[in-house]
């Protein structure tokens, strides 16, 4: 056989080449299809599906009480005071009902409806999934007076289901697994990030009581969540540390036929609007018909009450969507019995009727409020005519800086020192606190495709000021000209001029708060670039340690006394560097801009909700909160140099 003839044959594509995955094989094999990824992301992400079974029952009203578990192997459980998951045998596949759920994929009983009427584990693949991508998992199930064990082994069955004793009236369901080490990334579950996302399900389930503990360390930690006033109590929550307009959040539901809608919302005096919306409890950042539904009612609704009241005359134009929208805290959480979502993930609801149905719940149920309570819609008002006028001159300074941009030969900043690579994939931005290490970071740097940006100073704070201000901002509008994207509404992460965007300030408070005022400017205006993961932080370090012309920096004062110990505390000389400007060029460039030797702390945004709070209590106006959060994390803080 020649070579031509050879590599028809190895090339050839017929039936047998397609593979067919059997049982959860197809799990195992593309993880992330079904939870999205196999990073610590995935791994929360499988104890939801299971707590999501639970909420299931709940919303069938047959569970009140959910506990999780961290145990002291690492392991997890969920159990429940639910039904319990059926047991008797599948007709069709002569296995018990448990086994079934767990090792079949698109089986479960949320398809026909009939026994659940409202479900978040809409594809039925939630159960099965978890047992796939665990190490083992073992079930036990309270339901006809007695107890039934099983347990699975890398998703195989590894005993039969079997009655280990009696629970008389007691129901529920209690899982308890290790994911795999081989197919996830990650197998630690972190007890913060659960904890979250726990809270948030007990917000949207008002009365269901849900607690999490951790058994890992010397004493168990137990947090315990349950919520009476439901989305009020949480609209709550998210204004706790803002001045607010009017003291109770408003309070709208609507249900037709097997679907419900649930609307609280809330002014505050910040600039910043917070809508979030859920489908079946499941979040979806996307938004989707519920959130058009909604857009479209209250900027339609609050037009109408000011144009009754006088307050918009004749040929005036109405108030944009977002002019209402300012300052608005609000969850829309919608039920419905077949939610249809963007994949596996859900985080875009789809479902055309939802629109519509949210739409006619909060345009009535606003207008009855605005008429009620006529001194709330006058706030409401006032608020979103002052944010009327300052879009309007934000929209000015927007128009003058593009002008300012055409004119300008380049369109840049004068103190950007640029880089001569054209390919954004392969750029990296370094904002530089001061002229002074300005100037250190351009004469150290890599002109091919290292960037500099030096800051006069402390940014704007923009957690206190319009947008009108903040476009206003000399230092602002150098970075936002720099980094292309624009800004706010206008922003596009393709017109991204920098695949990293790098903060680079000095290791003292005075860094650390130019730090945070940049964190937040990027979080309130242009926030995909943390969510796709385009901003860092540089570490510089804290000491050198010379011995022998032997020179050895180090970041941390533990990593300082570890040095210390190993070359021999005598005959070393020791600098502590106040400033990036203290360090010459060289120095700069081997311990904090070489690729090859720097450390960088990507900015993550795992959890919005978290980081909206500590947003809020570090840079808002209310001092009380922040004493509160610096005084409860003041014991985290090894050492501080002022």
């Amino acid at each position: 056989m020649d070579d031509t003839q050879a590599n028809i044959q190895n090339n050839c594509y017929d039936a047998s080449k397609i593979q067919v995955l059997e049982g959860l094989e197809a799990v195992k094999k593309r993880p992330g299809m079904y939870i999205g990824s196999t990073d610590v992301r995935g791994l929360h992400h499988m104890v939801i599906e299971i707590i999501d079974n639970s909420i299931d029952e709940a919303l069938a009203g047959y569970c009140n009480k959910i506990k999780v578990r961290i145990n002291e192997n690492g392991s997890i459980t969920v159990s429940d005071d639910g039904r319990g998951i059926p047991v008797d045998m599948h007709e069709q596949l002569q296995k018990p009902a448990l086994e079934v759920a767990l090792t079949v994929l698109h089986a479960g009983g949320k398809f026909s409806g009939e026994s659940y009427k409202v479900s978040g584990g809409l594809h039925g693949v939630g159960l099965s999934v978890v047992n796939a991508l665990s190490e083992w998992l073992e079930v036990e199930v309270c339901r006809d007076g007695k107890v039934y064990f099983q347990r699975y082994e890398e998703g195989f069955v590894a005993t039969e289901l079997a009655v280990i004793g009696d629970c008389e009236d007691r129901t529920g369901t209690k899982i308890t697994f290790t994911p795999s080490k081989t197919l996830m990334e990650d197998v630690v579950f972190q007890y913060e990030v659960l904890k979250n996302r726990i809270r948030e399900i007990a917000f949207l389930n008002g009365g269901i009581n849900i607690s999490i503990s951790d058994y890992r360390g010397e004493e168990p930690v137990e947090k315990e969540f349950c919520y009476e006033g439901g989305i009020v109590s949480y609209v709550k929550f998210f204004n706790k540390n803002k001045n607010v307009l009017f003291e109770e959040p408003i309070y709208i539901s609507s249900k037709k036929d097997d679907a419900s809608v649930e609307i609280a919302l809330q002014y505050n005096d910040s600039y910043v609007e917070g809508i979030r919306t859920y489908a079946n409890n499941i979040s979806t950042p996307e938004g989707g018909t519920h959130l058009s539904g909604f857009k479209s009612a209250i900027t339609r609704t609050v037009n109408d009450f000011a144009r009754k009241n006088n307050i918009i005359k004749g040929n005036q134009s109405n108030l944009s969507g977002e002019d209402i929208r300012e300052g608005l805290c609000a969850i829309v959480s919608v039920k419905l019995m077949e939610p249809q979502f963007e994949g596996q993930t859900k985080t875009k609801l789809g479902n055309s009727e939802v629109r519509q149905m949210v739409d006619s719940a909060l345009s009535e149920g606003l207008s009855n409020y605005l008429e009620e309570n006529p001194a709330a819609g006058r706030l409401i008002l006032d608020k979103c005519l002052m944010a009327s006028r300052a879009r309007e001159a934000a929209r000015k300074a927007r128009e003058l800086t593009r002008r300012k941009n055409i004119l300008e030969f380049s369109g840049l900043p004068g103190k950007l020192a640029d880089c001569s690579e054209k390919d954004p994939s392969k750029c990296e931005i370094f904002i530089v606190e001061g002229d002074s290490a300005g100037g250190s970071a351009k004469q150290g740097r890599d002109r091919s495709f290292q960037a500099i940006l030096p800051l006069r100073g402390k940014i704007l704070n923009v957690e206190k000021t319009r947008i009108d201000k903040v476009l206003a901002n000399n230092e602002i509008q150098n970075m936002i000209t720099a980094f292309g994207t624009g800004i706010d509404a206008d922003f596009d992460i393709e017109k991204l001029r920098y695949e990293r965007i790098i903060c680079m300030t000095d290791a003292d408070v005075d860094g650390s708060h130019i730090r945070i005022l940049m964190l937040t400017f990027f979080y309130r205006y242009m926030r995909p670039l943390i969510e796709m993961g385009h901003v860092f932080i540089a570490q510089p370090p804290l000491f050198k340690i010379t011995k022998n012309k032997q020179e050895r920096y180090v970041y941390t004062d533990e990593e300082l006394a570890e040095k210390l110990e190993e070359m021999g505390k005598d005959g070393c000389s020791l600098q502590r560097f106040k400033g990036l400007g203290e360090m010459n060029p060289e120095q700069l460039w081997d311990t904090t801009m070489n690729p090859d030797e720097r450390i960088l702390l990507r900015v993550d945004l795992d959890d919005a909700i978290e980081a909206e709070e500590v947003f809020t209590v570090l840079m808002g106006d209310k001092v009380e909160p922040r004493r509160d959060y610096i005084i409860e994390n003041a014991k985290l803080v090894a050492s501080l140099d002022v």
